[in-house]
């Protein structure tokens, strides 16, 4: 359910074929996601999971695997 959700904000948010998004993908390297990009995902978990996730974690994102394990930690 985590993966599913953050994968589907990764696509709307990066316009992007989710045929490339898995949970390697590299949010910056492989999906071409600018820092604006990292911040609207980042927004968008917080409130689909009811989480405030500090920026000193939101930075240490690389990749969609980094966020669902954040995530499930968390819930």
């Amino acid at each position: 359910m985590v993966l599913e959700k953050v994968r589907q904000f990764v696509v709307d948010q990066l316009a992007v074929d989710p045929e490339l998004v898995d949970v390697d993908s590299n949010l910056m390297k492989d999906l071409e996601a600018d820092s604006l990009d990292a911040v609207e995902i980042i927004m968008a978990v917080e409130e689909a999971f009811d989480l405030a996730i500090p920026d000193e974690d939101a930075e240490k994102f690389r990749t969609v695997r980094d966020i669902v394990d954040y995530v499930e930690a968390r819930i």
